[in-house]
């Protein structure tokens, strides 16, 4: 039996304005991680995962070219994808991900999301297993693709290198896509925190500094509490 293909579906690098993480390096790690493949899929550009195709010459290994477009619905990320996407209308950027022979892909649904402008219709697949969240979200994405009767896939949403791996979506190949299972491994808040202090510098935007810091300090005080 032809070995299933383990990818992470869900990996950002610096050119997203959260992540410092460099093409290069996320292909190494993830082979030492045992994957087949990687999802690259910056916010709002194709450009990290084209560097990531390009540099990789592992046979073994696959790339898939991505990006996760802000929406007025919410977050959707486009696989397979050779062009930007220029819309930032949910139906009109779901086409255009079909018009290039993508897939679309509903990013984490209960995190900023107004479903209600979502065409179910256009969706491929919900990504009903993300590891920076929490179980409950998961389990509330994956009863919404259960509904619908969607295949789910799962995501690291990495934006630091030990995340990778974190999220592993198994596929009987890169042409059909078949979702043969889909899990995760939950990242500590702690990571989540340090991809916001990457953004708030990134962006020189002292609020997300300051909320960030507020987070953290209410973290360390559980974290401390729990320890006693």
């Amino acid at each position: 039996m032809e070995e299933k293909m383990k990818i992470d579906c869900h990996i950002h690098t610096c050119h997203s304005y959260d992540s410092i993480m460099q093409p290069a390096k996320i292909l190494m790690t993830a082979k030492k991680r045992g994957l087949h493949g990687i999802v690259v899929c910056d916010h709002n550009t194709i450009r990290g995962g084209l560097e990531a195709y390009n540099l990789n010459h592992d046979p073994e290994f696959h790339v898939i070219v991505g990006a996760e477009m802000a929406t007025d619905a919410g977050d959707v990320t486009g696989i397979f994808l050779t062009r930007e996407i220029k819309s930032r209308n949910f139906t009109e950027v779901a086409l255009e991900i079909k018009k290039q022979g993508g897939k679309v892909i509903l990013n984490h649904p209960y995190k900023q999301h107004d479903l209600s402008k979502v065409d179910f219709s256009l969706v491929d697949y919900i990504e009903a297993y993300n590891a920076r969240l929490a179980p409950m979200e998961n389990e509330k994405a994956l009863q919404l693709a259960q509904k619908h009767g969607i295949p789910v896939l799962a995501g690291s949403d990495a934006h630091l290198y030990a995340e990778i791996g974190h999220g592993i979506t198994e596929v009987d190949s890169l042409e059909t896509f078949h979702v043969v299972s889909a899990s995760c491994q939950y990242t500590p808040k702690k990571f989540t925190i340090v991809s916001q202090y990457i953004k708030a510098l990134k962006q020189r935007k002292i609020r997300i500094f300051w909320v960030t810091t507020k987070v953290a300090i209410k973290q360390l005080k559980k974290s401390l509490k729990t320890n006693r």
